[in-house]
């Protein structure tokens, strides 16, 4: 369990959630009970210099804003709704920042079907901070949580991992349709995306599970002049991790999105299995972050070297 899971643990203790709340933290977004069935819940946050550099194109940061929560919707098979989006700016910045930021939400928005519903605005000495709220709908489709898989499901994720330092973690691609898919048709176990990396967020799924893993680093696929470790502990891949009973694995033969890679990584295993060396990835209130590697490249050397989150 990394520090930033016992952080969160002791920050939610004691605190009532509501008979409306069917489902609390520690998924990739809250469910709660509406008048059309199960709703969902997210928000996420970007800030400077731990998920982005000023020096950054403002409208990549902007898709990134939106695309993060939307992100932990695909991996509840959810389909978006409304977002709400608070900015946090030092009074110096160029107005022209901000138009080119809302640039990018635009984009996004269009691209993804969510309607930007409001938000608010504050200023502080210095330093960027967005945040976005976001609501989805499952549309009859059963969220898929963290916690539904059993020991001899299958594990798989999409796309390629590693290498966000290269500028990935900018332009991502949501697997909004692919999870969408997921939770339908192939009718996924458990599902959580990658934002932390594999390192971290497999344990996540897996202990949600009641579970352990095994893993073939082998199978991994890696983005190019990526190593395993690296697509271990990178993070911020943004791709579905999944698991899916063996006797629905023929399913995955009618995947449909030729565009997106589908690979066979391991499997969920009995509890207390994991694999010797497993190394985390991201983590945010870790000291040190042990068995990783990488955490700021990317960065150039004027920027002071404090703990950062990977931009490029």
């Amino acid at each position: 369990m990394t520090g930033e899971d016992r952080l969160v643990g002791r920050w939610l203790r004691g605190l009532e959630a509501g008979g409306d709340v069917l489902v609390g933290p520690g998924d990739d977004c809250a469910v709660v009970r509406t008048t059309r069935g199960p709703g969902l819940l997210k928000t996420d946050c970007v800030v400077e210099d731990v998920h982005f550099l000023r020096s950054q194109d403002p409208a990549r940061v902007g898709w990134k804003a939106l695309c993060r929560p939307l992100s932990d919707i695909a991996a509840m098979g959810g389909v978006p709704g409304q977002a709400l989006v608070t900015v946090i700016s030092p009074p110096d910045l160029d107005p022209a920042y901000w138009q080119a930021f809302y640039r990018g939400i635009r984009k996004a928005a269009r691209r993804f079907g969510v309607a930007i519903a409001g938000g608010e605005t504050s200023r502080q000495p210095q330093g960027i901070a967005v945040s976005v709220a976001l609501t989805g709908s499952m549309d009859g489709v059963k969220p898929v949580l963290r916690s539904g898989g059993q020991a001899g499901d299958r594990l798989f994720v999409t796309g390629r991992l590693g290498g966000s330092a290269a500028g990935h973690h900018l332009d991502f691609l949501p697997r909004l349709a692919e999870g969408r898919w997921l939770a339908g048709s192939a009718g996924a176990s458990a599902m959580m995306d990658l934002s932390d990396g594999l390192g971290s967020d497999l344990p996540r799924l897996a202990r949600a599970s009641g579970c352990g893993f095994r893993v073939d680093l082998a199978q991994l696929p890696l983005r190019p002049g990526v190593t395993a470790h690296q697509a271990l502990t990178d993070g911020e891949d943004y791709e579905l991790l999944f698991a899916l009973p063996s006797r629905k694995a023929a399913l995955l033969a009618g995947w449909p999105f030729p565009n997106t890679p589908l690979t066979w990584i391991g499997e969920l295993s009995p509890p207390g299995e994991v694999p010797d060396s497993w190394p985390g990835g991201w983590d945010h209130f870790s000291v040190v972050r042990t068995g990783a590697v990488g955490q700021l490249a990317g960065i150039p050397a004027a920027v002071p070297r404090r703990r950062k989150r990977r931009p490029a």
